[in-house]
């Protein structure tokens, strides 16, 4: 396919052949992939890089990189090999000599311990956000790499997903601390203030009066950001809430959990399906974390008990689901779950839903031969091409995670949607932490929207 790019595509790729250190804040549908792989091609015909290492999301790794590269005529001609799957398929894929080498974001710890060669010009962290938490495997592996490699591009829609502590690590990954500092405790000091605490330690933080602005001054020489809605003309995006209603027996055992932080589910609740555990049943939360977990699962209708299995309490969520469908007539629908058990449920009820899972069903969906999919937010919320298959998707069960939440939303509503409108639908269980999830969701969403604006790119 011929690519003729955008104006604002031409900025972003000149961008990054401007600046050896690059955070590019495209929002979902902007064609993040592309951008960079144009300048990462003309790089490679200048002679500046020689190997490049691309780090991605499983699903994105294996199949949107190297689709983006064999979809564009004027990419032909790189070469690139893909180190997912097992441990002597990935030694092979990382020993060939090719330009490229695509590796998912796991097995970044594998490889700096595999002692291949890792002579590498180039690093383009697709979904920087992934890399947030300074403490984890994946960013320390980073981090010892990176030193070694004079160019890095950090992509991703979502920077601040759950607020601006995300970005300390991000941007230490991309210029080594220069610009935010490298201690997790300096930045706080400097930027923020304790919020909340418990009875030994402060567990959030806010940011202090004009740490922002100044954040956003701080990366703004190495930062471009653009929405999809100022570049490109898409689909009108609808958000529905649908409220359901426990009653006062499933109420009851709710407030009971939330205020004991133990519940026993007495003989006779609600019908066991196979494989489910019967009444009577312990559910128990040992932590305010635990407690959530908890709470979030009864208003979805189950709840793990303490043995492992699952207490059904009610279908509240089910039968709004199966309305929703309904309303659908016969229109694809994707449904997003959380929990293992939620799709048990949903698949009890609607047989014919199938799970996203491998690029075959990408593919099927895609091509209009599935009419009710379920994805998982965790596995399926990055980069992945799914508005040729619906424009409707319906939350069964919230996540906390801003990213995770936008992300999957944009599977749907992004560039390439053939419907004029995507539905974004809710099923909320009233009087539940489901309202305090969607509220605090709006919350983080409007810190997003401030960074967004204040390194935005300006093109005439």
């Amino acid at each position: 396919m011929r690519y003729k790019p955008h104006d604002y595509q031409k900025y972003a790729t000149d961008f990054i052949l401007s600046h050896p250190i690059s955070a590019i804040l495209l929002q979902m549908g902007l064609g993040k992939s592309v951008i960079t792989l144009t300048a990462m091609k003309e790089l490679f015909e200048r002679g500046e890089i020689s190997r490049a290492l691309v780090i991605a999301p499983l699903r994105v790794a294996r199949d949107t990189w190297p689709e983006e590269i064999r979809k564009w005529d004027h990419l032909q001609g790189l070469t690139y090999s893909v180190a997912v799957g097992p441990v002597e398929e990935r030694r092979a894929a990382l020993r060939r000599e090719v330009q490229i080498h695509i590796i998912n974001r796991e097995n970044i710890a594998w490889m700096m311990e595999s002692g291949l060669p890792l002579n590498y010009d180039m690093i383009v962290v697709d979904e920087l956000s992934s890399f947030k938490s300074w403490q984890s495997k994946r960013f320390r592996a980073l981090m010892r790499l990176r030193p070694f490699v004079s160019r890095i591009v950090g992509l991703t829609g979502t920077p601040t997903g759950n607020g601006l502590m995300d970005l300390f690590a991000e941007y230490r990954v991309l210029d080594l601390g220069e610009r935010l500092g490298s201690f997790i405790g300096r930045y706080r000091e400097a930027y923020f203030q304790p919020d909340k605490r418990n009875a030994y330690q402060f567990f959030t933080w806010k940011p202090r009066p004009g740490a922002e602005e100044e954040i956003y001054r701080k990366i703004s020489d190495i930062t471009v950001s653009m929405k999809s809605v100022d570049f490109l003309k898409m689909p009108e995006c609808i958000m529905n809430t649908t409220k359901v209603r426990m009653d006062e027996r499933e109420r009851k055992q709710y407030e009971t959990l939330k205020e004991e932080l133990l519940l026993r589910v007495p003989r006779g609740t609600a019908p066991a399906p196979q494989g489910t555990v019967p009444a009577g049943a312990l559910i128990d939360a040992k932590n305010a974390a635990a407690l959530c977990g908890k709470l979030c699962q009864l208003a979805n209708g189950a709840c793990y008990s303490e043995d492992g299995t699952v207490a059904r309490i009610h279908d509240r969520k089910l039968d709004a689901l199966e309305d929703l469908i309904e309303s659908a007539n016969g229109h694809p629908v994707l449904i997003a779950y959380w929990y293992q058990h939620d799709i048990q449920r949903i698949r009890q009820r609607f047989p014919d839903v199938r799970v996203l899972r491998n690029s075959q069903d990408l593919t099927d969906w895609n091509k209009g031969k599935i009419q009710m999919a379920a994805i998982h937010p965790a596995s399926a919320g990055h980069g992945l091409n799914l508005q040729q298959g619906g424009n409707t998707l319906i939350w069964f069960g919230l996540t906390w995670s801003l990213e995770l939440y936008l992300q999957t939303n944009a599977r749907l509503w992004r560039q390439g949607q053939k419907s004029e409108t995507v539905t974004i639908h809710h099923i909320v269980t009233e009087g539940t932490i489901d309202e305090q999830i969607l509220e605090a969701l709006g919350r983080k969403d409007r810190t997003q929207e401030s960074l967004i604006a204040a390194v935005k790119a300006q093109i005439d």
